[in-house]
Formats: C-alpha cells, sequence, structure tokens
C-alpha cells in the first residue's frame, strides 16, 4: 500500500503546476491533500476528478482557506467529514476514509504563525484532539493520520532550531504535546521507522531561497497506530518538482488495501 500525503496551498495552484499529471504516475493507493483552499463546486473540471480515482472535499465555509480532500483508488467503505467540532468543522480540517479495519484521514492542523489569536486557536485544536485520538486508540481499528501537523519535532526536524524555539510550530508546548502523542498516547511517527536522518524536510520558506539551500521544516506526517505503523518498508519526499511551498511525502506498508 502506497500513501502520499502533500499540502497543496491551493490545489489550483498546485494543479496547474502539474500536480495531478504526477500524482497519478505514482503508483498511490490514497492520496491526502490538505489546504485545498476551494469549494467543491470550484474543482469540477476532470483535472481536479482523474479517471480511476475515488474523489472526497470537505471544504471550509470561507472561500479559499484550508479544506482537505482525499484521492483514493478503492471505494471507501466509508467517508466521514469532520471531528463534530463545529468551529473546526467550519475550517474543513479532518476527513476520513475506511478500508475494512484501516482507516486513511488527511487532516490539517491550525498554524499559530500569523498572531496570537491563532495560537491560542492551536492550542485549543491541541487540547481537544489529543483525547480525539486517544479515543481512535481504544477502537478496533487501525488509523494512519496524513497531513500538515505544523509542529516540527525534534531539533534534527528543522534546520534553525535554536532561532526557532519562541516560534509557533516548535514552541515547548507543541513539542510536547507530540513527545506524549508518539509516547503515552502510543502512535507512531511512521517516516522516522525507516528514516533517522538530518536534513528531511517537508516544508520551506519561500523567503531567503530557504527551499534552494533546503532550510526547512519537517511538519507533515502520517501518523499510525502501532499495527499498521510498524508495517512501513519505504519513504520519500519528492522534491524533484515544486508543487507548493510543501513537499509530498510517500510511505509505503506492507499492508493490501
Amino acid at each position: 500500500m502506497r500513501i502520499i500525503t502533500v499540502n497543496v496551498n491551493g490545489i489550483r495552484s498546485a494543479a496547474a503546476k502539474g500536480f495531478f499529471q504526477w500524482m497519478t504516475r505514482q503508483q498511490a493507493d490514497v492520496v491526502c491533500i490538505q489546504e485545498t483552499r476551494a469549494q467543491v463546486a470550484q474543482l469540477q473540471d476532470k483535472v481536479f476528478r482523474p479517471r480511476g480515482w475515488h474523489v472526497y472535499f470537505h471544504d471550509a465555509e470561507k472561500k479559499g482557506y484550508s479544506g482537505v480532500a482525499i484521492y483514493s483508488r478503492r471505494r471507501p467503505d466509508k467517508i466521514i467529514s469532520g471531528l463534530g467540532w463545529p468551529d473546526m468543522d467550519a475550517e474543513g480540517r479532518y476527513i476520513e476514509a475506511r478500508y475494512g479495519p484501516l482507516s486513511v484521514v488527511s487532516v490539517y492542523l491550525p498554524s499559530g504563525s500569523s498572531s496570537e489569536e491563532r495560537q491560542a486557536v492551536k492550542f485549543g485544536f491541541l487540547d481537544r484532539f489529543m483525547p480525539y485520538l486517544r479515543a481512535l486508540r481504544r477502537k478496533r481499528r487501525e488509523f494512519i493520520l496524513c497531513g500538515d501537523w505544523n509542529i516540527a519535532h525534534k531539533e534534527i526536524d528543522l534546520k534553525n532550531w535554536r532561532g526557532n524555539r519562541k516560534n509557533s510550530g516548535f514552541l515547548p508546548e507543541e513539542r510536547a504535546w507530540l513527545d506524549e502523542l508518539f509516547g503515552p498516547a502510543g502512535f507512531v511517527d511512521t517516516f522516522r521507522v525507516v528514516n533517522q536522518e538530518p536534513d528531511q524536510y517537508t516544508w520551506w520558506s519561500n523567503r531567503g531561497q530557504a527551499r534552494a539551500k533546503n532550510v526547512g521544516w519537517r511538519i507533515d506526517y502520517q501518523v499510525a497506530t502501532p499495527g499498521i505503523g510498524q508495517r512501513v518498508t519505504a519513504t520519500r519526499i519528492y522534491k524533484d518538482k515544486r508543487f507548493s511551498d510543501h513537499a509530498p511525502l510517500i510511505m509505503d506498508y506492507d499492508y493490501y488495501l
């Protein structure tokens, strides 16, 4: 099973840069997309609905903002849109596809970098999301939660960690939250199962030639329950072509979907 996750920073922009031509050649089973920044009505063109793919969107109410999607080769048994939280569901941040005993989720956690108010929203989301995730662990299902989590976990996960300790995305409270997620809560950072190397980033600022110099952050994850999380066989971050300020994260699992 191959799963790809990518924040496209505008699905229409990514499409214009050749994203879907690339995606359909990747032999993926599921592709999770974040920050579609479009409404379903704006995505009726066939470029957004490639032949042979089942497509599901969860849009934000605000036009041109947030939004998540799942592209799937196999028709899911069930699709769940939203977390049941009206404020966050209005921002289009969670969509889940169920396949037998496995759920694949496209999730987009809030960013707190724009203002103190949005950082407070982010902390509020984290406070609610951890109990939600712990409840998932109690279900008799395996989960892979793919997306832009907007937090770099450890010093190895961003280039300029010293200068970012007081910045959103690398705050002590955010990192401690991931410590709990990958510790007591029992979830697996699947990328690190097979790749412990430094300089492995999925997002770069558009300023100062950050991408060319690989001054980046690893904030895109495939977070899994242990059963499926330990079945990762390979991973890569695709950087040959640029579809957005994030790079696609590709993971292979010893699992047949």
